[in-house]
């Protein structure tokens, strides 16, 4: 049998043998692309090189591309195991051409490869094309000599034309699908049973040769290109003689895992849940292997969604252990070879999906048993409050609540939830809706186009001599600028670095014959094209003329220290903490560093005084850091790490620290500028270690002068607070540690006399209950005692008086806090709950918890004590005994 990994290669190799170049999946996580969750096509990738933002040095490629579609327009997640054909991971095969071939060669590659190579009969090919596009179909005719009757013609452009957006490349479409037989129920595309699953969509060829303009105008390109995407599962189904995806080789043997560890078989009731707990692993494990951890907002949510709802469905089978991460090591068998970033990732993965099933087993049976009780209340359609309950108390995504309410036969009141959590929503969306720098920066696609990437000299040089090609001012570009204006300013080659790679730009001044610029920043616009923000503060700049470019060489030496110093971190937190440490974040400003990585927990004390040792012994080791230009494939052969959300070209910059160029300390892909020797950076000093986010910690440091004034500012500070203990530097915090301690002791005795006095009367109240129809019923009103005092003071007072309900009142800064106790004996008439719940409103409370026999709540009117007492009295009174 034909595997998955067979088909994958030989359709690279097919490719690759007609001139196409192999370009390796780019992660899950497109490159600065905020208007995507996940990469979900092949052509994400190549964006950039289909609008014209970016060029190749190839104009064919092939690919194999992971994908997720399980948020935002594309989300496949409620339909996951329970049908054959939808995933929240797949992979799509593709082929592209970015000006070269067209509709002829595409199809006739397409057709190629399914009938010669792979023996598909053609009667079981179904084909689609634009109802305009007539060229298709004459070429479908010709080339695969189909008959008109197999040749479908779709008219909705929502079907078979596809764009990009409001404006941008545009085309249509022709996809094939394949007729897994009449045994299986559905029709052909374009019929009313087209939704079933007898006719499989394999293949989608989309055909560029438009540009959508704005105002609805379309135009034809000068050079059309072609963008092919085909579902490895799908075709996978069709070479190995399956009608389900679920029952390809790489599903199967998950699944198969998943039986023997559970000990219940993929069938009946159980069928959908191991499906989706096959489905569910490929997508955490290749999502955390890419550097997305859960959380509770933006594709970390995506994440917990997926992980909770498969582990939803681990309950569903009755397993009572952590299922996800026993089946890691069968994935990484099945997929390791195509995906090797898996492989190092192995750790991180397993410990994640331990971590998450362990939150998530703690909530999910509380969770379930209200979802029942409430779902048990309702006929039809459980309330959007109750949803959001579960969503914000629970920790259940709504499509896990969905998931078992269909069950059920029931639905959930969506508007009611969307209107619960309308804020939190808006808050989780925000990041995705994009910055709208599109629109500012149009005018740079014009001049990029024009004028082509700047010549960056600034790694050898910090002055140089360059000519003025661009003036932008106001976001339009100008022929001259004078002084007082704010400007945009592009010379044919700089010395000065354009921020990017969490490094800041350069600032400095630009001369002209008669004018003077201070650069206030430096930017980089569409990859490799630098930009000169600034001031004009003397004379005028020309366009065409030439200018003198000078950076600021201060700052630059402090930029260079700070970014050779996160490169020795990064390789030292992971050797010390494990390779799952990835890269999330970092900025690079002359005065600090900021670096931050995925790790699951805040680093001791210990491990942050390790670290930087760590580091500043690279340091004192001064070794030369060396630069390398090589390919991709190179860099990583030498194990150059390439950072995360990052894209690289087709020649690299490889930056290694250590004591040989062969063994480097550290080597990773970096376009910044560095020190020449370790020793440069001088010394480093972290200042803190914080979490930003679930599963993603921030350390800031400090280097050179700046490192060496904060570590003596810290020593000054503690030669004082040793003067005011009246000890030496060394031993501070012994004595600290000696003060605290018999602070703990001067606290407890302090805890002690409060409630001594709370007991005996002191306030000159009676200390023994009143009888309240015929039940004791003790009150204190204390004074400027802790709230977490009281519960102490009531059991003290129960255990003195055995029977009675007791309510201990205080006061303390403007709050009222408030205990109702009820002994064992009374339990059968009198619950603290329902007490305290009654009368709390009169100190402006709500609500209350606790347990029957004990209750607490607060509120803010200390003139309502007095009749808190009273109301209890009432309560009793009424109360038969």
């Amino acid at each position: 049998m034909i595997t998955t990994a067979d088909i994958r290669s030989f359709f690279l190799e097919y490719f690759t043998n007609r001139e196409h170049t192999h370009v390796p999946s780019s992660s899950l996580v497109p490159h600065n692309d905020p208007t995507l969750l996940f990469t979900n096509s092949g052509m994400v990738q190549f964006k950039n090189v289909f609008t014209g933002q970016e060029h190749m040095g190839f104009t064919r490629a092939t690919s194999a591309q992971k994908c997720i579609r399980a948020g935002g327009k594309h989300n496949d997640l409620e339909n996951v195991g329970h049908t054959a054909r939808h995933h929240t991971f797949f992979e799509m095969l593709g082929n592209f051409s970015f000006g070269d071939y067209f509709k002829d060669v595409a199809i006739e590659h397409a057709w190629t490869l399914l009938t010669k190579e792979w023996g598909i009969s053609p009667e079981k090919l179904t084909i689609t094309v634009y109802s305009e596009d007539e060229e298709a179909a004459t070429l479908w005719r010709k080339i695969a000599h189909l008959p008109d009757e197999k040749i479908i013609r779709i008219s909705e452009k929502a079907e078979n034309f596809w764009t990009m957006g409001d404006v941008g490349p545009c085309g249509p479409c022709s996809e094939i699908f394949y007729d897994h037989g009449a045994h299986i129920p559905g029709g052909p595309p374009g019929s009313p049973d087209a939704e079933g699953d007898r006719f499989v969509e394999i293949w989608n060829l989309v055909f560029m040769q438009y540009e959508q303009l704005g105002g609805g105008e379309m135009v034809s390109l000068p050079k059309p290109s072609v963008d092919t995407g085909m579902g490895i599962e799908r075709i996978a189904a069709v070479l190995q003689g399956v009608h389900d995806n679920f029952d390809t080789d790489i599903f199967k043997a998950i699944i198969s895992a998943s039986e023997d560890i559970t000990q219940t078989k993929a069938s009946g009731a159980y069928r959908d849940s191991h499906r989706v707990i096959a489905d569910h692993l490929r997508s955490s494990c290749f999502l955390i292997a890419d550097g997305i951890l859960p959380s509770n907002e933006g594709r970390g949510y995506v994440l917990r969604r997926i992980m909770r709802r498969a582990m939803r469905h681990v309950q569903l089978l009755g397993y009572k252990g952590a299922l996800m991460a026993k089946l890691v090591p069968t994935l990484i068998e099945k997929m390791g070879s195509a995906y090797p970033e898996l492989i190092p990732a192995t750790p991180h993965m397993i410990e994640t999906l331990n971590l998450e099933e362990e939150r998530f087993r703690y909530t999910l049976e509380k969770g379930l048993r209200l979802l029942s009780e409430e779902s048990h209340k309702v006929k039809d359609l459980l309330p959007g409050e109750v949803a959001f309950k579960l969503y914000d108390t629970y920790g259940f995504p709504l499509d896990l609540t969905q998931d078992v309410l269909r069950g059920l036969g029931k639905s959930v009141d969506i508007a009611g939830f969307n209107r619960a959590m309308e804020k939190q929503k808006a808050d989780a969306r925000a990041a995705w809706s994009g910055s709208g720098e599109n629109k500012t920066d149009r005018v740079w696609f014009e001049v990029r186009d024009r004028l082509g990437s700047t010549e960056f000299l600034g790694y050898k040089a910090t002055s140089a001599e360059g000519i003025v090609d661009a003036l932008v001012k106001d976001g339009k570009e100008v022929s001259s600028v004078k002084a007082g204006d704010s400007v945009a300013l592009v010379t044919n080659q700089t010395p000065f670095y354009g921020e990017s790679g969490g490094q800041m730009g350069d600032t400095g001044i630009i001369t002209s014959p008669t004018g003077k610029m201070e650069v206030e920043d430096t930017q980089r616009k569409l990859g490799d094209f630098i930009v000169h923000m600034g001031r004009v503060v003397e004379g005028e700049f020309k366009k065409g003329e030439s200018v003198h470019l000078n950076v600021l060489e201060d700052r630059r030496i402090l930029l260079k220290a700070n970014h050779s110093a996160t490169h020795l971190l990064h390789k030292v937190l992971r050797k010390q903490l494990g390779p799952h440490v990835i890269q999330k974040g970092s900025l690079v400003a002359p005065d600090r560093l900021r670096f931050d990585f995925s790790h699951q927990k805040a680093l001791t004390p210990e491990e942050l005084h390790i670290t930087e040792d760590l580091v500043n012994e690279q340091i004192r080791k001064n070794t030369a850091v060396n630069v390398r230009l090589m390919t991709p494939d190179e860099a990583t052969k030498e194990g150059a790490m390439a950072l995360f959300g990052e894209k690289y070209g087709e020649e690299v910059r490889v930056v290694s620290m250590g004591e040989a160029i062969n063994e480097p300390f550290s080597i990773e892909l970096c376009g910044g500028t560095h020190v020449n020797r370790t020793g440069d950076i001088g010394y480093f000093k972290i200042i803190s270690e914080s979490g930003i986010a679930a599963g993603i910690r921030r350390i800031e440091a400090l280097t050179g002068p700046g490192a060496e004034g904060f570590a003596l500012g810290q020593s000054h500070t503690i030669t004082k607070l040793a003067d005011q203990l009246k000890t030496t530097p060394h031993t501070v915090l012994e004595k600290v540690t000696q003060l605290m301690e018999e602070r703990k002791g001067l606290e407890k005795e302090l805890q002690s006399l409060r409630q001594r006095l709370a007991t005996s009367g002191g306030s000159g109240e009676s200390v023994k209950p009143e009888m309240v129809n015929g039940v004791p019923f003790l009150k204190r009103h204390l004074k400027d005692i802790p709230p977490q005092d009281l519960k102490p003071i009531v059991d003290e007072l129960k255990g003195e008086f055995k029977s009675g309900i007791f309510a201990v009142v205080c006061e303390m800064e403007g709050k009222v806090s408030l205990v109702i106790a009820v002994s064992p004996d009374l339990l059968s008439f009198f619950n603290a709950v329902d007490l305290i719940r009654k009368v709390v409103p009169h100190i402006g409370g709500k609500g209350g918890g606790g347990r029957p026999d004990l209750a607490q709540a607060g509120g803010s009117i200390v003139e309502g004590i007095e009749p808190l007492f009273e109301a209890i009295r009432v309560e009793i009174e009424v109360r038969e005994k």
